[in-house]
Order: structure tokens, then C-alpha cells, then sequence
């Protein structure tokens, strides 16, 4: 396979000087050793390019639409709640037209997860919630199939599970940053997610979020 793609948007994105967007072109400029020692999931070296742990993705070379070389750790905030007997939980639909998703983001250098998690839910949510107050539990890094990923750019999160538990009624939520609109969907059940994102939204949930979302909702766990 030798498919060589980069998005255009992440050449623009360099040329504007974007902090999410690697400004070196040639990966094998990159160090490695530095870089390698802080991943979340361990990945090989080709040639000097990293290679995506779980490849292939279908374009071996380039970054596809993601503007870093190697991993890119995010945490995502998942958080339910208890209604009227039935279980919710805090989706947003990305203004990238790639579906529902947890509210998340990148991990920021020296960032804890954990922090990350609560702060991606106020900018896309605007949910305030203080990490030294409110019960979370943080779960082990995962790779997650990002459409956006290539074979030498791909996503890692940490998921955080926030359970409000049992209340009156749900929290005010409104969509912000780069979260199109946000919702307390039903959460019964993966299927049920999906069913109501369907019917009563029109969309469906982000490739990278299905697997994850699926073993906590359905299994009440969560998996490397």
C-alpha cells in the first residue's frame, strides 16, 4: 500500500501557524526518542515515520486530516446521569459533520487527562464541574479509529467517566467551541443511543467513539 495523502486543510493549517498542526513536513526530522517515551500506547518506527499501532488504515503515508505526526493523546468526558429513572448522556454533534460524540479534545503538553476532560466539557459544553469535587473515574488510554487517521497520524484518548448519579433534573448544557449542538441523549443501552441520535437528531455517532461508548454503556466497563 502506498497511498501518500495529506489533508489540505492541515497545509493550511501549518501555513497559519496552527499549534495543532505539525510544522515539520518530513517526520523522520522528528525525535523520535522523546517522542516515543511519552506515547500512551507504544508504536514502531519504518525508515525513521512512525507507523499507527493498529494499521492499516487504508493510506500508509501522510496525515490524512490530522495535523500531527505519531500519536496525538485526547480525554474525553463521559458523562450520565440518572433521570426519571432513565439513564442519560452528554453527546455533541461536531461541527466537522463527523456525527456525535463525546465532548473531548486534545490533551495540552503536561496536561493531566483528567483535567483535560473536565475542561474539553466546558468549551463544548459549557458544564462547569470541578475535578477536586465531583467523582470521576479515569479509564487506561485507548486507540480509537479516528476516520481522520492515517498510518503515521492517529488518535489515543483517556476516557473519563463522570456519573452524576441520581438527580431532579438534568444540568444546562449548550453547545460552544467547536461543538455544533449538545444533548442528555438516552442511554439505556448502545443501541438505544443510537436509536435516539437517529430519530430525533438525524445522525449517527463518530467512527472513533462507537467501540467506547458501546463497552461502558452495554458492559459498565471499560477496555484497553
Amino acid at each position: 500500500m502506498t497511498v501518500d495523502y495529506t489533508h489540505p486543510s492541515v497545509l493550511a493549517g501549518i501555513a497559519a501557524g496552527a499549534v495543532w498542526a505539525d510544522p515539520e513536513m518530513d517526520p523522520t526530522r522528528i525525535d523520535w526518542t522523546a517522542r516515543r517515551a511519552l506515547a500512551a500506547i507504544p508504536f514502531p518506527l519504518v525508515d525513521g515515520r512512525p507507523v499507527n499501532p493498529y494499521a492499516p488504515t487504508g493510506i500508509r503515508y501522510g496525515r490524512n486530516e490530522l495535523g500531527h505526526w505519531g500519536e496525538a493523546l485526547a480525554a474525553d468526558a463521559v458523562v450520565v446521569a440518572t433521570v426519571n429513572g432513565l439513564r442519560r448522556i452528554l453527546m455533541v454533534e461536531r461541527d466537522d459533520n463527523h456525527g456525535w460524540a463525546l465532548p473531548g479534545g486534545h490533551v495540552d503538553p503536561g496536561e493531566d487527562p483528567r483535567h483535560a476532560a473536565f475542561r474539553e466539557l466546558a468549551e463544548e459544553t459549557c458544564l462547569r464541574l470541578d475535578p477536586a469535587s465531583t467523582p470521576h473515574t479515569r479509564f487506561p488510554a485507548r486507540y480509537v479509529p479516528d476516520p481522520r487517521a492515517s498510518d503515521e497520524a492517529w488518535m489515543v484518548t483517556v476516557p473519563v467517566l463522570i456519573d452524576l448519579g441520581t438527580v431532579p433534573c438534568l444540568p444546562w448544557v449548550d453547545g460552544a467551541d467547536d461543538a455544533r449542538q449538545v444533548t442528555w441523549a438516552h442511554a439505556e443501552s448502545y443501541q438505544r443511543l443510537t436509536d435516539y441520535l437517529r430519530t430525533f437528531w438525524g445522525g449517527g455517532i463518530f467512527a472513533a467513539h462507537r467501540d467506547l461508548l458501546a463497552d461502558i454503556l452495554d458492559h459498565g466497563q471499560e477496555r484497553p
